[in-house]
């Protein structure tokens, strides 16, 4: 789970990016795309903690489609603590 420092500094960015997303659901929806990153398992899946799967899905192919993810990745690689 992200602390609400790495959560803030992924706010900056996407709004950095003239994209808003602070809303707590945000933050749940990118939670749950991180442990569908990390762990493998199927949309389906997702605990039901982190929302409805589907929705989740679908805000993922939003952000890939707009390059949200993308910028964020980016960004944070170039911060990278190596």
């Amino acid at each position: 789970m992200l602390s609400d420092a790495q959560w803030g500094k992924l706010c900056h960015l996407m709004y950095l990016s003239g994209r808003v997303y602070s809303k707590a659901e945000h933050r749940m929806t990118f939670e749950g795309i991180l442990y569908r990153m990390r762990t493998g398992i199927p949309w389906r899946d997702l605990p039901k903690e982190f929302g409805d799967w589907s929705a989740i899905f679908r805000r993922f192919n939003l952000w890939s489609k707009k390059g949200v993810l993308a910028d964020l990745f980016k960004a944070l690689s170039q911060e990278s603590d190596t």
